[in-house]
């Protein structure tokens, strides 16, 4: 577990987010962070602190489908360290590693190229919203069975009220806001 991530961050992706009202469906509160990935300066003060924060912590970064992509790349590009894509089923060539998990009313399958992950490896995956944490789950599985270890799980927001902390078991997890 790394050390608890700096305040500076919370405030900078608060300054950033959007709030869109019955957005997927009515009801739904979407925090969009779009406008922090629009703000060229702040993306990059963003990026800069999480490598300060995590440099010489990680060996790669795992990126999850598709939000956690564009916040997995830039910091491997800052570390110098590679990036894994963990994506939904059907998007990457074989062989693959599957792992299955429940939604609220349904499943869906998160999938990755084992061939991407060395043993033994220190892996930090990255997504921008712990939900359910059905994602997260799966997503240490398929690294743990292509031999890697998660060091930690960074999420941009927690939704407090699904509790997907309790998903995760011992792994170490952190957010830089909880909603």
């Amino acid at each position: 577990m790394t050390a608890p991530l700096p305040k500076s961050l919370a405030h900078l992706v608060e300054e950033n987010l959007r709030e869109v009202p019955d957005f997927p469906e009515a009801g739904v509160l979407f925090r969009d962070m779009t406008p922090m990935l629009a703000n060229g300066p702040a993306f990059k003060e963003f990026i800069d602190t999480l490598a300060d924060h995590y440099r010489g912590h990680i060996d790669a970064v795992a990126g999850l489908e598709s939000r956690g992509f564009p916040l997995a790349a830039p910091l491997a590009v800052a570390l110098e360290i590679p990036m894994i894509m963990i994506r939904k089923a059907g998007k990457l060539p074989g062989p693959v590693l599957r792992e299955d998990y429940t939604l609220e009313y349904a499943t869906a399958s998160m999938e990755l190229q084992p061939f991407t992950v060395e043993d033994g490896q220190r892996i930090l995956v990255i997504d921008d919203v712990l939900a359910t944490g059905g994602t997260a789950n799966a997503s240490v599985r398929l690294i743990e069975r292509a031999g890697g270890q998660v060091e930690e799980i960074l999420c941009l927001m927690e939704l407090r009220e699904l509790d997907g902390r309790a998903k995760l078991g011992d792994v170490s997890f952190q957010s830089v806001i909880v909603v």
